[in-house]
């Protein structure tokens, strides 16, 4: 059977993405499955997540027998099912997407079963609920510009739910990898973190970083099923990145928080900085946009490398708005 219990080939569909390399192989068994799980249609997605929740539960941490004989990865569905307290018969309908919004009940049963934290149950509750949210837009305000650029001092940067930079100041722009610049960096961080070799020198820590970026559009794929620009995006990412594909597979679930991160520039050099999230509300028939601010400590090396990078890209600003001016006759 390839590896794979008969029970696990219930819905003619594998677990796995199977396939090695870049294309190929992966790609076409994706093509077959008839997209990407997760993304698109409701119900497949939240099979998908299921799936992907029980493949990361040892059987030995929940009381069951595991060992090297095992040819499933993680919980069976019999296993999870009668973890959960439901039946058999009923749990395949909910990953095969025949049986549509399970009870509070129930979910609570599963997540308890998965052992889901807090994002992970929003998440599943998401993916479980009869309403849809229409594909969002996003709208940069010039209040929230003003904002951005008041912060001359602190990085500072805005992102829709597909990961978009909208959004930037001066020292954020330049932080990040120069995103004022279409042509040094892609504006979308999940593309960049995974298509562009340059992320990888920028974040130190891109593991951490690009399941953030995966967890961050699975949640936003749950809340936005029929947004066709992020099924896209999810779509190309899955068919040029086999880490992608790979971490999607996990089933990340990760929502916006506070934290520390490290980030390299070519001349400050490595800085360790705090970093905040600010959501800005959703104006009707829109979604709402996160700001991403980063700090240092007081008179830490970051602090003083952060500074000296700052007063740099002001003087830049200054620098080429004095040459606009000259060129437009005087000040417009």
């Amino acid at each position: 059977m390839d590896g794979v219990d008969h029970i696990e080939r219930m819905d003619g569909v594998d677990d796995r993405i199977e396939g090695g390399g870049e294309g190929g192989g992966a790609i076409e068994s994706a093509e077959r499955a008839g997209g990407v799980d997760g993304v698109g249609d409701a119900r497949r997605a939240l099979g998908g997540f299921l799936r992907a929740r029980r493949g990361r539960v040892a059987p030995e941490h929940v009381g069951l027998a595991g060992g090297r004989r095992r040819r499933v990865r993680g919980l069976r569905r019999e296993e999870l099912a009668q973890l959960a307290g439901i039946s058999v018969d009923y749990y395949v309908r909910l990953e095969q997407g025949r049986a549509t919004q399970p009870s509070t009940e129930v979910l609570d049963a599963l997540a308890g079963a998965l052992g889901l934290d807090a994002a992970e149950r929003r998440h599943l509750a998401t993916l479980a609920g009869a309403r849809r949210d229409p594909a969002p837009r996003a709208r940069v305000s010039p209040l929230l510009q003003r904002l951005l650029d008041s912060m001359a001092h602190f990085p500072a940067f805005a992102t829709n739910h597909r990961l978009d930079v909208v959004a930037w100041n001066g020292l954020g722009a330049e932080l990040i990898g120069g995103v004022a610049d279409p042509g040094r960096r892609d504006r979308n961080n999940a593309r960049y973190l995974f298509l562009d070799p340059a992320s990888r020198t920028v974040h130190p820590d891109w593991e951490d970083r690009a399941g953030e970026a995966v967890g961050q559009l699975r949640v936003a794929a749950g809340h936005y099923p029929d947004d066709a620009e992020l099924t896209a995006l999810v779509g190309e990412l899955s068919a040029r990145s086999a880490e992608f594909r790979r971490i999607w597979e996990t089933g990340e679930v990760v929502m916006c928080a506070a934290g520390r991160k490290r980030l390299r520039h070519p001349e400050a050099g490595l800085l360790t900085l705090d970093y905040e999230t600010l959501h800005v509300p959703a104006a009707p028939g829109e979604t709402g946009l996160v700001v991403h601010v980063f700090s240092a400590e007081e008179d830490s090396e970051a602090a003083v490398a952060l500074g000296r990078l700052a007063m740099t890209v002001m003087a830049s600003a200054q620098r080429s708005a004095g040459a606009d001016s000259a060129e437009g006759g005087g000040p417009r």
